[in-house]
């Protein structure tokens, strides 16, 4: 099998994964939105049953968001961190419908913990990945980095704070500081990849729209997070050689005729 035709079938393999995760996420998410709209509208006193289902539904709900966030990883060279998301996800997700569904007898206090270190690691890794797939092209590698290990400390100091209460004014002053750099490199990394380019864009005049078909778009996508450049400029240096192979064919070709001409 050639390059290009390994790189078309592992792109169309993303593809289909992630049709068919979005569609497994919606649909679970849509399933428990229904039983929450029964349960609110099934009339009778509104018990400790329907306040189960709307707990349901809204882990759910939670559980959708995050793991949309980690697909958005995937057909990139980051798609192991949206895996492991997704691995993380599994923790909070068991623990808060076993609390939810069943008379927990045991240590509840240690699940709780476990619960809340579930939820810190897998918000932590949504954001991880949403900045990845959105600035993962190596364009904004000092800021995306720094807000990454931002994010990741104030995972790690809340995470500690669930198990030991850390108790006293420091760390929480320390939380507050980080969770205010974490959103600022946050807010400042996708401003910088998403509306700084298009901004540059009105002001240079007219430009070439093309558009490429789910495979060529696919497979464009994967070969760019090889690359370690964002598609759009793997697309520009391509047109850049074909236009400078032109121009040159053109060139020969010219000083051929003006020879032909002299003799």
């Amino acid at each position: 099998m050639s390059t290009a035709s390994s790189h078309d079938h592992t792109s169309a393999q993303t593809t289909s994964f992630r049709r068919v995760a979005a569609t497994l996420t919606i649909g679970s998410f849509s399933v428990a939105a229904l039983m929450g709209i029964i349960a609110l509208l099934g009339g009778g006193d509104f018990g400790e049953g329907e306040g189960r289902v709307l707990l349901t539904t809204l882990i759910v709900g939670c559980a959708s968001i995050c793991a949309l966030s980690y697909l958005a990883t995937t057909g990139t060279r980051w798609a192991r961190v949206g895996a492991l998301g997704g691995l993380v996800l599994v923790v909070p997700v068991a623990t808060a419908l076993v609390l939810v569904w069943s008379d927990w007898g045991g240590d509840s206090e240690g699940v709780l913990k476990t619960f809340g270190i579930g939820v810190v690691l897998a918000v932590t890794c949504a954001q991880i990945c949403l900045l990845l797939a959105l600035a993962g092209d190596g364009r904004l590698g000092a800021v995306l980095w720094s807000t990454v290990a931002v994010a990741v400390l104030v995972g790690c100091l809340v995470s500690a704070m669930i198990v030991d209460g850390l108790g006293g004014n420091d760390p929480w002053r320390l939380l507050g500081v980080l969770a205010i750099l974490d959103v600022l490199g946050t807010v400042v990394t996708i401003a910088l990849s998403r509306f700084s380019e298009r901004g540059a864009e009105r002001d240079d005049g007219q430009r070439l729209r093309v558009s490429l078909d789910e495979r060529r778009t696919a497979a464009l996508a994967r070969l760019a997070a090889a690359a370690g450049v964002s598609s759009e400029d793997l697309v520009t240096e391509a047109v850049d050689r074909l236009l400078a192979a032109r121009a040159d064919g053109a060139a020969t070709g010219s000083a051929t005729g003006d020879d032909m001409v002299r003799h």
